[in-house]
């Protein structure tokens, strides 16, 4: 089901529910992909995103890879280039595999900002999963989206002496193959993942992007091998672009009953962070 609204005023789909069983395969594909056991009967935390996904037209692709229609949240203008910027995810039960869900999507909030790089559109979206009649999943996901880079960059950062992987830390090989991987296991077409020409040339990265939902599925991966069970509230944020050469490194700490979760390269700079608790 589809209602019309108005995002930064351009009619566009602002609701959207969508329903499919949750089949055990794409579990098993991301489980192989990051090393870790398969689940049997119950999602872990943040692996919803591998499932209830957009499916656009290839014709309703722009050129970074991203559909420009018939999508919620639809980007604000032309050209824009979109980035996602954190959230949080409140889990009230455990989505059950081999059964329906439904998620229903819906744009909360729209806001336009100037930027030290122009002007920037900050957009939250909501999710809810339900299952079984129940409310399962609930999602708040902030993007941003900011102008057109105006070619390539020149990468002058010195070099920086590596930081060694603590024993509790983990450590993920972000390569080319992981990161496209994982663009296909969750259907996301835009080329900054996989397309290192185009993240060179047309957006001026100096390498591919690592995405910002694979950092934190990592990050709420080694919580979950760490024990974090049940029902939880995950909020997290992305600091800063991290590029496949630099490597993902995850670590985290506890206090309290509250697990502290980041995201790190090899140099030790930290590229995202979480929060981890139970959900009340």
């Amino acid at each position: 089901m589809v209602q019309a609204g108005d995002v930064g005023g351009t009619a566009v789909p602002e609701v959207v529910e969508r329903s499919e069983v949750l089949l055990p395969g794409p579990a098993q594909a991301l489980a192989g992909l990051l090393g870790v056991t398969p689940p049997q009967a119950e999602l872990p935390l943040l692996w919803h995103w591998i499932y209830l996904l957009d499916r656009p037209a290839q014709a309703d692709l722009g050129p970074d890879g991203h559909p420009i229609r018939n999508t919620a949240p639809a980007p604000p203008g032309p050209g824009r280039r979109r980035m996602w910027a954190g959230g949080r995810v409140v889990s009230h039960a455990p989505l059950r595999l081999g059964e329906e869900a439904t998620r229903r999507t819906e744009v909360l909030e729209v806001k336009d900002k100037q930027g030290r790089s122009g002007p920037l559109t900050f957009l939250t979206v909501g999710h809810r999963i339900s299952q079984g009649g129940r409310l399962v999943v609930e999602e708040r996901q902030d993007i941003v989206y900011r102008e057109a880079a105006s070619g390539p960059r020149q990468d002058t950062a010195e070099a920086v002496a590596e930081v060694p992987v603590g024993p509790d830390e983990w450590a993920i090989e972000t390569s080319p193959t992981l990161l496209f991987r994982y663009s296909a296991l969750t259907y996301n077409a835009h080329r900054i993942h996989y397309d290192r020409d185009y993240a060179r040339d047309v957006e001026g990265y100096p390498g591919l992007l690592v995405h910002g939902p694979l950092q934190a599925v990592a990050m709420a991966e080694l919580a979950r091998a760490r024990g974090a069970s049940g029902n939880l509230d995950f909020d997290y944020r992305l600091r800063t672009p991290l590029f496949d050469h630099q490597g993902l490194i995850i670590g985290l700490t506890e206090n309290d009953g509250e697990t502290t979760v980041v995201a790190r390269d090899r140099t030790g700079r930290e590229t995202a962070s979480g929060t981890l608790r139970k959900a009340g």
